[in-house]
């Protein structure tokens, strides 16, 4: 009696290591499809060249804000009453940022910085007054990028003859976008080179 109890025993236990053996290799199988759809949930397949649409109304800037997404930092220009109409940007990649008109070179920490110009100016071009309280040399007001994954600095280097300049540092040079929804321009930047499609 007592060794068929050990057989039954023996044979539960086994049984169960098949159970453990067949979960565990359900759960690994899982985690190449879970990192597969990662992947192409993370498709950023934007490249790091220049960005530039030069059609533009040339409303005022009233704010900017930014967000953390699982592919990408978002940085967002909300403009004045374009009621869709072209915002133009131009977006790329610079060694260093200097200010527009005066040449006067802006610090902006990070491995890689971005120089973003909008087509809006920070003050209402028909009566002059201020419409975004931006500081040449400063981080954007409101603007806290803590914790973010690829955004390590933010700086506002001014308007000049209708643009806003902004200096945007981050952790490396990585793919980025640039598209307009409504009467916001919105600047993504990917936390990585992802690919897949």
């Amino acid at each position: 009696m007592r060794r068929w109890g050990t057989t039954l025993a023996a044979l539960v236990l086994a049984g169960a290591g098949l159970a453990v053996t067949a979960v565990s290799a359900t759960a690994a199988a899982a985690a190449p499809a879970a990192s597969a759809a990662t992947a192409a949930a993370c498709a950023t397949a934007w490249g790091s060249g220049d960005k530039a649409d030069w059609d533009s109304d040339y409303r005022p800037l009233l704010n900017v804000r930014t967000g953390r997404h699982d592919c990408y930092d978002r940085m967002v220009f909300d403009i004045r009453g374009t009621s869709g109409g072209p915002i133009g940007y131009n977006v790329r990649y610079v060694d260093r940022l200097y200010q527009d008109g005066s040449g006067d070179y802006i610090p902006v920490s990070g491995g890689a910085i971005i120089e973003i110009r909008v087509a809006a100016p920070s003050y209402d071009p028909e009566t002059g007054a201020v419409t975004y309280p931006g500081r040449s040399g400063q981080p954007l007001p409101g603007v806290n990028i803590d914790g973010y994954r690829t955004f390590k600095d933010t700086r506002f280097a001014g308007s000049f003859e209708g643009d806003t300049q902004i200096g945007l540092g981050v952790r490396a040079r990585l793919p980025f976008r640039v598209f307009q929804v409504s009467d916001k321009l919105v600047v993504d930047v990917a936390h990585t080179w992802t690919t897949a499609r």
